[in-house]
């Protein structure tokens, strides 16, 4: 009998995780040829979020869990479930019902097949979301394909369902700047789209705002595109350029022409201008300055001070 471990990653959840209990419940009870291992990953929550894990732990075996010292991030709590489940398949849901556990019994049914080496969920379409968020994620799918390796569908969710072999090989990578979306797309294997609409979540506010999303989408493009160190070198040899051009103008106009170039106004504007673009560019070159430097540091992706059973990695 093939075992399906089901990773949660939970932060300040206690209002949806009865709700989502009773939905993977019945779930797993339809699913009767399957055994289910459900990993839930407490990320330092504030609420009685760990203290409904501890109970669900208590009431059933196959239910384990982990608790971070602190908030650590969604990417931290997918790669401990990646590290401690053992399950034929692994999936990656979110507590709040908007990735929706009645879509697994097809998902596997996908697998089983043999064609396909995960299923992964796309939303096709973004109701509820506000349209500013909206159109900034498309931009950002649209961009993220076209400058880098990550094979990342617009409306693509954590949400999928792998098999072991390809959970094997996303725990051998292990960056410290995670971006799991394009983790997936880079390392390849046979990948299914399971399309279904947009699930309001059960309960509670999401803990994505904006400048959170933005933020995160910046570390995407900085771990799996080189394009914007490619950009600043570009603009330093247009600028470059541009000046050398200047300054053959000013020396062709002062032979020809006897004419002093006045205009300390616009002098300054040019000195603004490039000054503007040199910190733009160092500030480019910061951000994977800063990521190098995350790396060669070496510290755990996150810290436990609680697990259900000794086979969890309290630091990893």
């Amino acid at each position: 009998m093939k075992k399906i471990s089901l990773i949660i990653p939970c932060y300040n959840e206690e209002s949806c995780l009865a709700a989502f209990d009773r939905e993977i419940s019945a779930v797993a009870e339809k699913m009767q040829g399957y055994r289910f291992e459900i990993f839930y990953v407490d990320d330092g929550s504030k609420d009685r979020t760990l203290d409904i894990i501890r109970r669900f732990s208590r009431e059933r075996d196959n239910v384990r869990y982990i608790s971070f010292s602190r908030n650590f991030g969604k990417e931290a709590a997918m790669y401990a479930g990646f590290c401690a489940v053992t399950g034929d398949y692994v999936a990656v849901m979110d507590a709040d019902l908007q990735d929706p556990p009645s879509l697994l019994p097809e998902m596997v049914k996908i697998l089983e097949t043999g064609e396909y080496d995960s299923v992964a969920t796309r939303r096709v379409t973004r109701a509820g979301e506000p349209p500013i968020r909206s159109f900034f994620a498309r931009v950002f799918y649209r961009l993220i394909n076209r400058i880098s390796d990550a094979d990342i569908v617009d409306g693509a969710r954590d949400y999928r369902l792998m098999k072991r072999e390809m959970v094997d090989v996303i725990v051998k990578m292990g960056e410290q700047n995670r971006f799991s979306k394009g983790i997936f797309g880079w390392i390849g294997f046979r990948t299914y789209w399971y399309a279904f609409e947009n699930v309001e979540r059960a309960a509670g506010e999401t803990k994505w705002n904006f400048w959170k999303l933005l933020k995160y989408s910046v570390s995407g493009i900085v771990s799996f595109s080189q394009l914007p160190l490619n950009i600043a070198s570009w603009m330093g040899i247009v600028c470059t350029g541009l000046s050398l051009l200047a300054i053959l103008f000013v020396i062709v106009r002062r032979l020809l022409f006897g004419d002093p170039v006045q205009g300390w106004a616009s002098n300054m504007c040019v000195m603004l201008f490039i000054g503007g673009l040199q910190l733009f560019c160092l500030g480019i070159i910061g951000q994977y300055v800063g990521k190098t430097y995350a790396e060669t540091k070496g510290r755990p992706h996150y810290i436990a001070n609680e697990c259900s059973d000794d086979g969890i990695e309290k630091v990893n």
